[in-house]
């Protein structure tokens, strides 16, 4: 038995991050496992830290050791290779050891468990009878009420006692202390899927989605252990090839994640999956307790359950013989960590796989051009299905130029071809969904005459509008990469048009115009006012799967995944809110969102139509949207991150300084980017800087955001440079009153 214990304690300070050896004591030495929770002293206080590792060997004085206190009670203990992923997460991604650690465990407490109590008798009823008898006699009302109730049932639940017959749980113990009753107790896990039917599972794959099957279960059964982009169209049934691999895979004695961005994570997904494994799988979500989620944990754990369904942090599930996981809508930003460490649950999941010897499939109707270049480089193998189940057709695009309606006096959210295909839909018992692209709100300044937005000459992104400080000013057009910034316009400076704004609309006045236009048709609208309840995404969906509404509004989260068979028309109100956003991603994200909402329409028996409305309907993303068509998109897309050096070509890395007082930010920025180019110089690498700059947001809650941004080839060269700028603002006592984070090919920024 190993007589120290490596320890990093917990302690928030981003600059004290190394480990500390403690003693472990006699009564310790047999119950101390690697991954505990412990109580340990630290200067005059006690503290919590994990045990990292048990050794023989230290490098300091073994008598000025101090002893490990005691285990942390109700502390979830973490599994070894766990441990090491948290470690390799801290050396690619940046943030403390702590970080991570407390990343790798999404559960952070012991809850109590449910318990199911039960009391029956102990003793033959000849003998139950005499004692009743004895209680009579001496007026034991409450004893004699639980005995006689015991000789009609034999057993009763705690809370029937209790309750209904009004004895306490006293009397309960005093009767089991003389061995005349006998108390039941049986531990009950909160289950989120126990409440479902299961309502049996038939399924033949087809020849493409056999082939994809077959493809990954040989290279499996010959112990080859790969990485799979699965890029199949919408319709196409990826799920159905998921859930063949999970129940070869889970035959053998393995388990699996599947990972699913959390907006998609619906009844419908989940039922699909309960059909065919039962109660062998389970769920996590951001609306279940801190007791539900504890429990498929403990589940996970003593092996009772082979499949965890859920978003990020799924990933982290204590199996211990993982041999598959998926990431379904591999592309969604979703999987992108925004709070420190930022991992990417794309890259990390790999990590794990390769630590367990676990294989990994990316699904993805519209794969991220980070995996799709990697696909085409060799490092992922790429495999696709082309057609749709039963061979129905992909839903006929249509895009209408808002140009064009303003010119013809339509200034409504609803062109006149959209308007005259939903009469047509309500007139012959048919859905619409119309979904109105939000992300990226906040953002760009578009003349609505032209198509003309106001873009940084210097970084090809849209810039984004800050508005007036003060009543009288102008406003702001700044660019989050570079600082370049210009007044606000006031006519467009390509036609001269007063129609130049902001895109000012949300799903509440989408609903409004829609009920005026269409006073006969039932509305549901799905936006994060409606979907706050616990239930609530389940009730719109099924609401609207059970034909309770002719059309249902919504933002991104009604294009996720979802079908509904008698959906035969989509439209996009404004593609031109994710198009124009201040990020290099922007192309890829419009892309991606008018592929995924055309999908929804058409996958019934009656054939799709989709509506794109747009401003720019000469965009690339658009048109090659309109037809479906990744591969040339790709194309372009990859040429633009090509000619701009940016992700997946070349690699980013933002560093983030924030304190107190903009001064201090700005000042550690400044020293920060100066000694990073001092570095770079000296090593020879090719590395660009750009900034210091404000952030995105350059102030939340009185805290100034400055941030650099370097751009290389090399991801290597960017772990070198956080170490370096680690080594550097710890060393020097003037970035104590600031804050460094790290942030690798950034998805939002920051």
């Amino acid at each position: 038995m190993a007589k120290y214990a490596r320890i990093i304690v917990d302690i928030s300070q981003e600059k004290l991050d190394k480990t500390f050896d403690y003693r472990i004591p006699e009564r310790l030495k047999e119950r101390l496992k690697v991954g505990m929770q412990v109580v340990v002293p630290f200067g005059s206080r006690k503290i919590t830290g994990y045990v990292i590792e048990l050794t023989d060997e230290v490098d300091y004085d073994e008598e000025k050791l101090k002893d490990v206190l005691s285990i942390a009670k109700d502390s979830i203990p973490i599994e070894s290779h766990l441990i090491a992923l948290a470690g390799w997460m801290r050396q690619n991604y940046g943030g403390t050891m702590n970080h991570a650690l407390k990343t790798v465990i999404p559960i952070k407490a012991k809850k109590k468990q449910v318990e199911h109590k039960s009391v029956k008798l102990a003793v033959h009823p000849m003998e139950a009878k005499n004692q009743l008898a004895e209680y009579q006699r001496k007026h034991s009302t409450a004893r004699a009420r639980l005995l006689e109730a015991l000789l009609e049932e034999t057993e009763l639940d705690w809370e029937v006692i209790t309750g209904k017959l009004a004895v306490t749980g006293s009397v309960i113990r005093a009767l089991e202390e003389q061995g005349v009753v006998k108390v039941i107790s049986e531990t009950q896990y909160r289950n989120p899927v126990g409440h479902l039917t299961r309502q049996g599972y038939v399924h033949e794959l087809n020849e493409e989605q056999q082939h994809v099957v077959d493809t990954i279960l040989s290279d499996y059964e010959a112990g080859v252990r790969n990485t799979y982009l699965l890029k199949g169209v919408t319709g196409s049934g990826k799920t159905e090839v998921y859930m063949e691999l999970i129940a070869h895979v889970t035959s053998g004695g393995k388990q699996a994640i599947v990972l699913i961005p959390e907006i998609a994570l619906t009844y419908q997904t989940v039922m699909r999956f309960y059909n065919r494994f039962g109660d062998r799988v389970s769920i996590l979500n951001s609306r279940m307790t801190p007791g539900e989620r504890y429990d498929q944990f403990t589940r996970a754990k003593k092996g009772e359950i082979d499949i965890m369904i859920g978003p990020r942090s799924a990933l982290f599930t204590p199996f211990l013989n993982l041999g598959l996981i998926i990431i379904d809508e591999e592309h969604e930003p979703s999987y992108k960590s925004e709070t420190v460490p930022r991992y990417h649950a794309r890259e990390t999941a790999i990590e794990r796989a390769k630590m367990l010897g676990a294989s990994v499939v990316l699904g993805s109707a519209t794969p991220s051009i980070d995996s799709y270049y990697k696909a085409q480089a060799g490092e992922y193998h790429l495999l696709t299905m082309e057609k749709r189940v039963h061979e129905k057709p992909l839903p006929v695009c249509e895009v209408i130029d808002l140009r064009e309606e303003l010119k013809r006096g339509n200034r409504s959210i609803l062109s006149e071809r959209l308007t005259e295909l939903m009469e047509e839909r309500l007139r012959d018992g048919q859905q619409t969904m119309l979904f109105l692209n939000r992300r990226g709100m906040s953002g760009f300044v578009s003349c609505r005459a032209c198509g003309h937005v106001i873009k940084c000459p210097h970084c090809d992104v849209s810039l984004s509008l800050h508005s007036a400080r003060n009543y009288g000013e102008v406003g702001r057009m700044v660019c989050h990469y570079c600082g370049y910034e210009e007044p606000e316009p006031q006519n467009c400076p390509v036609c001269g048009s007063k129609y130049i704004s902001g895109f000012k609309a949300g799903t509440e006045k989408v609903e409004m115009i829609v009920k005026q236009r269409f006073p006969q048709a039932r509305v549901l609208r799905m936006d994060m006012d409606t979907t706050r309840s616990k239930e609530g995404y389940e009730q719109i969906l099924s609401g609207f799967a059970n034909r309770e509404a002719d059309i249902l509004i919504g933002t991104q989260m009604i294009v996720k995944g979802h079908d509904f068979p008698h959906v035969t028309l989509v439209g996009v109100l404004a593609a031109d809110l994710s198009l124009h956003v201040s990020d290099y991603h922007a192309s890829e994200r419009t892309f991606q969102l008018l592929t995924q909402a055309a999908g929804r329409a058409g996958r019934g028996e009656q054939p799709g139509e989709v509506v794109i409305q747009t401003y720019d309907p000469e965009h690339y993303s658009i048109t090659t949207a309109k037809e479906q068509d990744y591969e040339a998109f790709y194309e372009q897309e990859i040429a633009y991150r090509e000619i701009m050096c940016y992700p997946p070509v070349w690699n980013l890395l933002v560093i983030l300084c924030a304190s107190r007082t903009e001064e201090t930010a700005a000042e550690g920025a400044r020293r920060l980017a100066e000694h990073a180019g001092a570095w770079i110089t000296a090593s020879g690498k090719k590395v660009s800087v750009i900034g210091p700059a404000d952030a995105a947001v350059a102030k939340v809650n009185d805290i100034y955001k400055k941030v650099i941004y370097l751009k290389t080839q090399e991801y290597a060269t960017l772990v070198k440079i956080k170490d370096m700028a680690e080594k550097f603002t710890r060393d020097n006592r003037d970035y104590k009153d600031v804050m460094i984070q790290f942030d690798f090919n950034p998805v939002n920024g920051f």
